[in-house]
């Protein structure tokens, strides 16, 4: 099991390099159109479509690293004042019952939209480029593919939390 877990965390972590990776792309391709637009007086047509694709996929692969360091926001007025071994149970049961079914939906639905645009060539209908859009939908499939598997890994380490007694002492964090 703690091999399983292991392989997930490396894969969230390799996922959270890459999207630092297309942040740097990102910063890369606005620097080309504002030099473009305010320089050489000619804006290109093709920054907008990479911006917005750059970023939603790189959201989506830093999603599994930020729930394994604990950085998504959460409001935890509440379970804070629940013992240490509650918390890490309520919160393994709403992974379990809440998240996972909810990203198993999503997550299905974007591999169906991801095939479609693939087996059909389809390009971005509103922009004067056009690119291929399956590249973005399949890093956005990826990327939820990725968090489920985190959900399902923290999902084991928080049970475990709950039901081991030896683990009462510990914080209800994940790291």
């Amino acid at each position: 099991m703690r091999q399983l877990l292991r392989f997930v965390d490396g894969v969230s972590t390799v996922c959270a390099w890459a999207a630092s990776a297309l942040a740097f792309v990102l910063i890369v391709v606005t620097l080309i159109e504002v030099f473009m637009r305010f320089v050489v007086g000619s804006p290109t047509i093709w920054v907008f479509d990479v911006a917005y694709m750059v970023s939603g996929a790189s959201v989506l692969l830093a999603a599994g690293y930020a729930l394994r360091t604990d950085a998504h926001v959460r409001i935890d007025f509440l379970s804070s004042r629940l013992p240490v071994r509650v918390q890490a149970l309520v919160q393994g049961l709403f992974f379990a019952l809440v998240i996972l079914p909810a990203l198993f939906m999503i997550g299905r639905a974007a591999y169906g939209k991801a095939w479609s645009a693939f087996s059909s060539g389809e390009v971005e209908g509103v922009s004067p480029w056009a690119p291929l859009i399956w590249p973005f939908y399949a890093a956005l499939t990826f990327g939820l593919t990725v968090l489920a598997l985190q959900v399902v890994a923290q999902t084991i380490r928080l049970l475990d939390r709950a039901l081991r007694p030896e683990h009462a002492q510990q914080s209800p964090g994940l790291r």
